[in-house]
């Protein structure tokens, strides 16, 4: 079993009553996207612990439930934390597939933008903030808005070119590269993702 990351006030802070139910938050670890709420014991967090595997009390069938035991999608923990109260666990998982029983990646599918996608659309905006030295992003916004928009014309055209050979592995690599190209074209406009999402929600009828 991979070794996980405990924050040390866990379990002793959390669980004052080795039958206290505490609320457990479980996060994707790569996207940092919320997937469901759940319910632990002591017991079901040695359970957890013990097994690498998200383990709940369920309340509704009074017994310990693994995560997946049905299912297959089982959630491997990566780390575990408490808030400020040690009252509440967030536990950073790696899901094996759907974790929602409706099939869906996540139990909480309220628009947002947030995920890695988010988090690199931060990333670019510190970047345009403080312009560090030796970074491609701050040379491309040095070289200002025609470089820019030239690179992502160029990612664009790649894109499509291994689009139309079929080439699944390369076509993510340079679909990967326009979107982030796309993302400092937005940024270095005064605009970000959550200016695409509002025009995207926008449509929708």
């Amino acid at each position: 079993m991979d070794k996980i990351i405990v924050e040390k006030t866990i379990p002793q802070s959390a669980f004052k009553d080795p039958q206290q139910l505490v609320p457990a938050i479980i996060q994707d670890d790569k996207t940092l996207k919320v997937l469901m709420l759940g319910y632990m014991n002591q017991e079901s967090w040695n359970k957890s612990v013990e097994t690498g595997l998200v383990t709940f009390f369920s309340r509704s069938r009074q017994r310990l439930w693994t995560k997946g035991e049905s299912s297959g999608n089982f959630l491997k923990i990566i780390s575990c934390s408490t808030d400020c109260d040690t009252d509440t666990l967030l536990i950073r998982v790696d899901p094996a597939g759907a974790v929602c029983h409706t099939g869906s990646v996540s139990c909480f599918n309220g628009r947002d933008s947030e995920g890695f996608l988010g988090k690199l659309n931060e990333v670019i905006k510190k970047r345009h903030e403080q312009m560090p030295q030796g970074s491609y992003t701050t040379k491309l916004f040095t070289d200002g808005v025609e470089r820019i928009a030239k690179k992502v014309g160029e990612e664009a055209a790649e894109t499509i070119i291994e689009a139309v050979k079929g080439d699944k592995k390369r076509l993510v690599y340079e679909a990967g590269d326009l979107i982030y190209h796309l993302i400092v074209l937005l940024e270095n406009s005064g605009l970000s993702l959550k200016d695409i999402e509002e025009e995207l929600f926008s449509r929708v009828r």
